[in-house]
């Protein structure tokens, strides 16, 4: 059986726009995409709400920097297959901090984790599959277009970036906002119909890679 990590935030996690609670087990991407493997692969949810590519966050109790995260998630479900990793909307959600280029060099950095990473003897180093975050959207509730109101052109860049990223690293690319849009409740955050849509969108891509 093929292991799959699908490392992310909020959007891996299946926060609900509207009511801070998470969507069901089965609309859940990385759910969506095991389901549509047809249960060949196993894929390991390991989204963390607020969880930033490379950046500390101050104001969390919570380690949310991805860089400190994956070491020891990739210890932890070796051997794995494939990498899935989508992240950033975090990285500028802070006026003035970050755009997302800046969350491209992050994943530069994430990528070379992965690609360095100590495993055990006769384990691989695992395939990585970059994924560009939905755009965020306008929204009319006013905490959180007070948190990325500033960044919605901004998110239209991460395809572009994390484009490059995976062609100079020999990564597999996909871009969410090909098929998700994010919900105007909150104008970032995915609904049930759209994070299932996006794991549904990354069987044939995920397929393709692992050529099952």
């Amino acid at each position: 059986m093929k292991s799959i990590l699908a490392f992310g935030d909020s959007l891996t996690w299946g926060f609900e726009a509207g009511t801070f609670r998470r969507h069901a087990y089965e609309n859940r991407w990385p759910n969506a995409l095991a389901a549509g493997l047809g249960g060949g692969c196993r894929v390991i949810e390991e989204g963390m709400n607020g969880r930033t590519t490379v950046f500390p966050d101050p104001v969390c109790e919570a380690e949310r920097n991805g860089a400190v995260a994956l070491p020891m998630l990739l210890a932890t479900h070796q051997p794995l297959d494939l990498v899935i990793i989508m992240l950033g909307t975090n990285d500028i959600k802070y006026a003035n901090r970050c755009r997302a280029f800046d969350a491209a060099l992050g994943m530069q950095r994430l990528v070379n984790l992965v690609k360095t990473h100590d495993y055990n003897a006769d384990y691989a180093v695992p395939q990585i599959l970059l994924m560009s975050p939905p755009h965020l959207v306008k929204t009319n509730d006013d905490w959180f277009n007070d948190l990325w109101g500033h960044a919605l052109q901004e998110s239209q860049l991460f395809a572009r970036h994390y484009a490059r990223v995976a062609e100079e690293n020999g990564c597999h690319f996909f871009d969410a906002a090909s098929v998700a849009t994010a919900d105007p409740t909150d104008g970032g955050h995915l609904d049930a119909a759209n994070t299932r849509k996006l794991g549904e969108a990354l069987v044939p891509v995920v397929k393709g890679i692992l050529r099952i």
